[in-house]
Protein backbone atom coordinates (compact mmCIF):
# COMPACT_ATOMS: atom_id res chain seq x y z
CA UNK A 1 0.00 0.00 0.00
CA UNK A 2 1.33 3.31 -0.84
CA UNK A 3 0.75 6.83 1.06
CA UNK A 4 -0.14 9.92 0.19
CA UNK A 5 2.92 11.57 -0.22
CA UNK A 6 1.84 15.10 0.50
CA UNK A 7 3.32 16.80 3.59
CA UNK A 8 3.44 12.86 5.64
CA UNK A 9 -0.48 12.98 5.32
CA UNK A 10 -0.14 9.26 5.64
CA UNK A 11 -3.32 8.07 4.12
CA UNK A 12 -3.55 5.75 1.09
CA UNK A 13 -3.05 7.08 -2.19
CA UNK A 14 -5.56 6.84 -4.23
CA UNK A 15 -3.85 8.14 -7.78
CA UNK A 16 0.10 8.79 -8.92
CA UNK A 17 0.78 11.28 -11.50
CA UNK A 18 3.80 13.47 -10.79
CA UNK A 19 3.68 11.75 -6.99
CA UNK A 20 0.98 9.20 -5.03
CA UNK A 21 -1.88 11.30 -3.22
CA UNK A 22 -4.56 11.02 -1.46
CA UNK A 23 -8.11 12.16 -2.68
CA UNK A 24 -8.21 15.28 -0.78
CA UNK A 25 -4.36 15.85 -1.30
CA UNK A 26 -4.63 15.30 -5.33
CA UNK A 27 -7.31 17.63 -5.56
CA UNK A 28 -5.79 20.19 -3.46
CA UNK A 29 -2.36 19.66 -6.06
CA UNK A 30 -5.08 20.08 -8.86
CA UNK A 31 -6.57 23.30 -8.08
CA UNK A 32 -3.79 25.23 -7.24
CA UNK A 33 -1.74 23.94 -10.56
CA UNK A 34 -4.70 25.65 -12.14
CA UNK A 35 -5.06 28.12 -10.66
CA UNK A 36 -1.05 29.25 -10.93
CA UNK A 37 -2.27 29.01 -14.54
CA UNK A 38 -4.83 31.31 -13.89
CA UNK A 39 -2.88 33.86 -11.92
CA UNK A 40 0.31 33.49 -14.12
CA UNK A 41 -0.94 34.54 -16.98
CA UNK A 42 -3.94 36.85 -16.28
CA UNK A 43 -5.90 34.73 -17.62
CA UNK A 44 -9.03 36.47 -15.91
CA UNK A 45 -9.82 39.92 -14.69
CA UNK A 46 -11.72 40.73 -11.35
CA UNK A 47 -15.06 41.77 -13.85
CA UNK A 48 -14.44 39.46 -16.80
CA UNK A 49 -18.06 38.06 -17.67
CA UNK A 50 -16.63 33.91 -18.88
CA UNK A 51 -18.25 31.86 -21.33
CA UNK A 52 -16.81 28.67 -21.01
CA UNK A 53 -16.58 26.50 -24.48
CA UNK A 54 -18.71 23.20 -22.67
CA UNK A 55 -18.88 19.51 -24.77
CA UNK A 56 -19.76 17.73 -21.71
CA UNK A 57 -16.95 16.00 -21.27
CA UNK A 58 -14.22 15.49 -18.48
CA UNK A 59 -11.83 18.64 -19.89
CA UNK A 60 -14.70 21.33 -20.44
CA UNK A 61 -16.39 20.48 -17.73
CA UNK A 62 -13.55 20.86 -15.31
CA UNK A 63 -12.88 24.50 -16.51
CA UNK A 64 -16.87 25.37 -15.54
CA UNK A 65 -16.32 24.14 -12.15
CA UNK A 66 -13.48 25.76 -11.42
CA UNK A 67 -14.35 28.75 -12.00
CA UNK A 68 -17.85 28.76 -11.15
CA UNK A 69 -16.26 28.02 -7.70
CA UNK A 70 -13.55 30.52 -7.85
CA UNK A 71 -14.99 33.53 -9.86
CA UNK A 72 -19.05 33.17 -10.61
CA UNK A 73 -20.12 34.92 -13.50
CA UNK A 74 -19.78 31.98 -15.58
CA UNK A 75 -21.91 30.83 -18.88
CA UNK A 76 -21.73 27.46 -20.49
CA UNK A 77 -21.93 27.58 -24.08
CA UNK A 78 -22.41 24.18 -25.81
CA UNK A 79 -22.30 23.50 -29.40
CA UNK A 80 -24.66 20.35 -30.68
CA UNK A 81 -22.82 19.82 -33.79
CA UNK A 82 -25.45 16.70 -34.54
CA UNK A 83 -23.71 13.60 -33.87
CA UNK A 84 -26.12 10.46 -33.05
CA UNK A 85 -25.31 8.83 -30.41
CA UNK A 86 -22.38 11.07 -28.76
CA UNK A 87 -23.40 14.93 -28.59
CA UNK A 88 -27.04 14.08 -27.25
CA UNK A 89 -25.46 12.03 -24.79
CA UNK A 90 -22.36 14.40 -23.38
CA UNK A 91 -25.48 17.53 -23.68
CA UNK A 92 -27.41 15.88 -21.32
CA UNK A 93 -24.81 15.15 -18.93
CA UNK A 94 -23.90 19.33 -19.31
CA UNK A 95 -27.48 20.31 -18.60
CA UNK A 96 -27.73 17.79 -15.34
CA UNK A 97 -24.00 19.45 -14.24
CA UNK A 98 -25.28 22.99 -14.70
CA UNK A 99 -28.68 22.18 -13.19
CA UNK A 100 -27.29 20.91 -10.23
CA UNK A 101 -24.59 23.86 -10.00
CA UNK A 102 -27.27 26.69 -10.47
CA UNK A 103 -25.12 27.61 -14.22
CA UNK A 104 -26.89 29.03 -17.24
CA UNK A 105 -26.31 27.17 -20.42
CA UNK A 106 -27.00 28.10 -23.69
CA UNK A 107 -26.80 25.94 -26.75
CA UNK A 108 -26.29 26.63 -30.50
CA UNK A 109 -26.90 24.08 -32.91
CA UNK A 110 -25.60 23.54 -36.49
CA UNK A 111 -29.04 22.50 -37.48
CA UNK A 112 -30.67 25.84 -36.19
CA UNK A 113 -27.30 27.74 -37.46
CA UNK A 114 -26.36 26.47 -40.87
CA UNK A 115 -29.47 24.44 -41.55
CA UNK A 116 -27.92 20.88 -41.54
CA UNK A 117 -26.40 18.53 -39.02
CA UNK A 118 -23.03 17.34 -38.89
CA UNK A 119 -24.48 13.94 -39.49
CA UNK A 120 -26.29 15.24 -42.51
CA UNK A 121 -23.49 17.28 -44.00
CA UNK A 122 -21.16 14.32 -44.23
CA UNK A 123 -23.62 12.15 -46.38
CA UNK A 124 -22.65 15.44 -49.06
CA UNK A 125 -19.13 16.17 -48.88
CA UNK A 126 -15.85 14.14 -48.65
CA UNK A 127 -13.50 16.16 -46.39
CA UNK A 128 -12.38 14.45 -43.21
CA UNK A 129 -15.32 14.96 -40.10
CA UNK A 130 -12.65 16.83 -38.24
CA UNK A 131 -12.05 19.40 -40.90
CA UNK A 132 -15.64 20.35 -41.41
CA UNK A 133 -16.82 20.36 -37.92
CA UNK A 134 -13.57 22.12 -36.79
CA UNK A 135 -14.13 25.17 -38.98
CA UNK A 136 -17.96 25.32 -38.01
CA UNK A 137 -17.39 24.56 -34.79
CA UNK A 138 -15.00 27.85 -33.98
CA UNK A 139 -17.12 29.80 -35.93
CA UNK A 140 -20.27 29.29 -33.65
CA UNK A 141 -17.99 29.40 -30.72
CA UNK A 142 -16.46 32.67 -31.66
CA UNK A 143 -19.70 34.46 -33.32
CA UNK A 144 -22.18 33.30 -30.25
CA UNK A 145 -19.52 34.46 -27.35
CA UNK A 146 -19.25 37.58 -28.76
CA UNK A 147 -20.12 40.22 -25.96
CA UNK A 148 -17.89 38.30 -23.21
CA UNK A 149 -14.94 38.91 -22.01
CA UNK A 150 -12.79 35.93 -22.47
CA UNK A 151 -14.24 32.10 -23.77
CA UNK A 152 -12.48 29.52 -21.43
CA UNK A 153 -11.46 26.08 -23.17
CA UNK A 154 -10.94 22.69 -21.70
CA UNK A 155 -7.59 22.46 -24.03
CA UNK A 156 -5.10 20.57 -21.38
CA UNK A 157 -1.47 20.05 -21.64
CA UNK A 158 -1.63 16.75 -24.24
CA UNK A 159 -4.21 19.01 -26.53
CA UNK A 160 -1.38 21.61 -26.84
CA UNK A 161 1.10 19.53 -27.08
CA UNK A 162 -0.23 17.58 -29.94
CA UNK A 163 -1.47 21.08 -31.88
CA UNK A 164 2.00 22.58 -31.58
CA UNK A 165 3.63 19.45 -33.29
CA UNK A 166 1.04 19.49 -35.62
CA UNK A 167 1.39 22.92 -36.71
CA UNK A 168 5.08 22.46 -37.02
CA UNK A 169 4.38 19.50 -38.97
CA UNK A 170 2.77 21.09 -41.58
CA UNK A 171 4.67 24.62 -41.55
CA UNK A 172 1.80 26.03 -39.87
CA UNK A 173 3.49 29.38 -38.04
CA UNK A 174 0.69 31.78 -38.56
CA UNK A 175 -1.45 29.24 -36.64
CA UNK A 176 1.16 28.13 -34.14
CA UNK A 177 1.52 31.43 -33.00
CA UNK A 178 -2.46 31.26 -31.80
CA UNK A 179 -1.20 29.12 -29.23
CA UNK A 180 -0.39 29.57 -25.70
CA UNK A 181 -2.53 29.83 -22.46
CA UNK A 182 -4.17 33.24 -23.74
CA UNK A 183 -4.77 32.35 -27.60
CA UNK A 184 -4.80 35.25 -30.43
CA UNK A 185 -2.31 37.63 -32.04
CA UNK A 186 -4.21 40.49 -32.88
CA UNK A 187 -6.73 42.31 -31.21
CA UNK A 188 -10.49 43.15 -33.26
CA UNK A 189 -13.93 43.32 -31.58
CA UNK A 190 -14.77 40.67 -33.63
CA UNK A 191 -12.85 38.22 -31.67
CA UNK A 192 -12.82 37.07 -28.11
CA UNK A 193 -9.95 35.78 -27.13
CA UNK A 194 -10.03 32.52 -25.91
CA UNK A 195 -8.33 30.88 -22.32
CA UNK A 196 -6.95 27.90 -21.52
CA UNK A 197 -6.95 27.10 -17.57
CA UNK A 198 -6.04 23.65 -17.68
CA UNK A 199 -2.99 24.78 -20.06
CA UNK A 200 -0.48 22.59 -17.90
CA UNK A 201 -2.03 19.76 -16.53
CA UNK A 202 -2.07 16.45 -18.19
CA UNK A 203 -4.91 14.64 -19.72
CA UNK A 204 -5.23 11.97 -16.61
CA UNK A 205 -4.63 14.39 -14.20
CA UNK A 206 -7.94 16.17 -15.65
CA UNK A 207 -9.52 12.71 -15.82
CA UNK A 208 -8.75 12.02 -12.33
CA UNK A 209 -10.23 15.32 -10.63
CA UNK A 210 -13.07 14.94 -12.51
CA UNK A 211 -13.57 11.42 -11.33
CA UNK A 212 -13.33 12.01 -8.18
CA UNK A 213 -15.26 15.09 -7.85
CA UNK A 214 -18.07 12.80 -9.94
CA UNK A 215 -19.17 15.04 -12.02
CA UNK A 216 -21.52 12.42 -13.49
CA UNK A 217 -20.31 12.75 -17.12
CA UNK A 218 -19.90 9.83 -19.66
CA UNK A 219 -15.75 9.52 -20.17
CA UNK A 220 -16.21 9.00 -24.46
CA UNK A 221 -14.56 10.04 -27.41
CA UNK A 222 -16.64 11.12 -30.81
CA UNK A 223 -16.71 8.60 -33.11
CA UNK A 224 -14.88 10.69 -35.70
CA UNK A 225 -12.13 11.65 -33.61
CA UNK A 226 -9.46 8.44 -35.05
CA UNK A 227 -10.30 9.18 -38.29
CA UNK A 228 -8.08 12.98 -37.92
CA UNK A 229 -4.75 14.21 -38.05
CA UNK A 230 -4.60 14.87 -34.76
CA UNK A 231 -5.75 11.23 -33.47
CA UNK A 232 -2.30 10.45 -35.44
CA UNK A 233 -0.31 12.55 -33.54
CA UNK A 234 -1.47 11.52 -30.09
CA UNK A 235 -0.77 8.43 -31.08
CA UNK A 236 2.96 9.02 -31.79
CA UNK A 237 3.23 11.71 -28.79
CA UNK A 238 1.84 9.18 -26.15
CA UNK A 239 4.60 6.37 -27.74
CA UNK A 240 7.32 9.10 -27.40
CA UNK A 241 6.29 9.83 -23.73
CA UNK A 242 6.30 5.98 -22.88
CA UNK A 243 9.56 5.89 -23.84
CA UNK A 244 10.90 9.73 -22.83
CA UNK A 245 8.81 10.43 -20.19
CA UNK A 246 7.89 14.34 -20.03
CA UNK A 247 8.60 15.00 -23.69
CA UNK A 248 4.80 16.70 -23.52
CA UNK A 249 5.89 18.94 -20.79
CA UNK A 250 9.27 19.40 -23.17
CA UNK A 251 7.12 20.32 -26.02
CA UNK A 252 5.45 23.33 -23.56
CA UNK A 253 8.06 24.60 -21.95
CA UNK A 254 10.53 25.12 -25.33
CA UNK A 255 7.43 26.40 -27.44
CA UNK A 256 6.49 28.74 -24.67
CA UNK A 257 10.37 29.71 -24.67
CA UNK A 258 9.61 30.87 -29.08
CA UNK A 259 6.22 32.09 -29.11
CA UNK A 260 6.98 35.88 -28.20
CA UNK A 261 8.67 35.37 -31.37
CA UNK A 262 6.02 33.76 -33.31
CA UNK A 263 3.87 36.03 -31.86
CA UNK A 264 5.84 38.88 -33.24
CA UNK A 265 6.20 37.84 -36.58
CA UNK A 266 2.44 36.54 -37.29
CA UNK A 267 1.72 40.22 -36.02
CA UNK A 268 3.79 41.58 -38.42
CA UNK A 269 2.15 39.94 -41.18
CA UNK A 270 -1.21 40.29 -40.17
CA UNK A 271 -0.40 44.10 -39.69
CA UNK A 272 0.95 44.29 -43.66
CA UNK A 273 -1.98 41.64 -44.87
CA UNK A 274 -4.74 43.84 -42.52
CA UNK A 275 -7.64 42.02 -40.77
CA UNK A 276 -10.04 41.23 -43.78
CA UNK A 277 -14.17 40.27 -43.10
CA UNK A 278 -15.65 37.64 -44.85
CA UNK A 279 -17.90 39.11 -47.47
CA UNK A 280 -21.25 37.20 -47.00
CA UNK A 281 -21.45 37.00 -42.93
CA UNK A 282 -18.68 39.48 -41.71
CA UNK A 283 -16.65 37.61 -39.79
CA UNK A 284 -13.02 37.76 -39.57
CA UNK A 285 -11.49 36.00 -42.40
CA UNK A 286 -8.20 35.50 -44.18
CA UNK A 287 -10.44 35.34 -47.89
CA UNK A 288 -12.96 36.74 -49.54
CA UNK A 289 -15.34 34.07 -47.82
CA UNK A 290 -14.79 32.39 -44.41
CA UNK A 291 -14.40 28.91 -44.27
CA UNK A 292 -17.49 28.41 -42.93
CA UNK A 293 -19.45 30.02 -45.33
CA UNK A 294 -17.63 28.06 -48.32
CA UNK A 295 -19.09 24.67 -46.68
CA UNK A 296 -22.39 26.07 -45.48
CA UNK A 297 -22.51 27.21 -49.19
CA UNK A 298 -21.14 24.28 -50.89
CA UNK A 299 -23.48 21.80 -48.38
CA UNK A 300 -26.78 23.95 -49.71
CA UNK A 301 -26.05 23.90 -53.28
CA UNK A 302 -25.59 27.63 -53.60
CA UNK A 303 -23.08 30.19 -55.58
CA UNK A 304 -23.99 32.97 -54.21
CA UNK A 305 -23.08 34.54 -50.65
CA UNK A 306 -26.08 34.29 -48.64
CA UNK A 307 -24.73 34.81 -45.16
CA UNK A 308 -25.01 32.87 -41.93
CA UNK A 309 -27.07 34.08 -39.58
CA UNK A 310 -25.86 33.95 -35.67
CA UNK A 311 -27.35 35.59 -32.45
CA UNK A 312 -24.66 35.83 -29.63
CA UNK A 313 -26.33 34.14 -26.40
CA UNK A 314 -26.00 36.83 -24.32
Amino acid sequence: MVNCSYNKCGESAVINVAKPYCKDHFIKYFESKVKATINKYKLISKDDKVVVACSGGKDSTTVLYLLNKWFGNVTALAIDEGIPGYRNVTLEDLRSFCSRNDIPLKTVSYKEAFGFSLHEALKKVTVLPCNICGTLRRYLLNSSARGFAKIATGHNLDDEAQSIMMNFFKGNLDLAARLGPLTGVVKDEKFVPRIKPLYFCYEKEVAAYAFLQNFGIHFSECPHARLSFRAAVRDFLNDLEQQLPGTKQNIINNFLKILPQLKKYATTADIKSGIKYCGSCGEPSSNELCKACVYVNSLKGKSDTAPIAVTPIQ
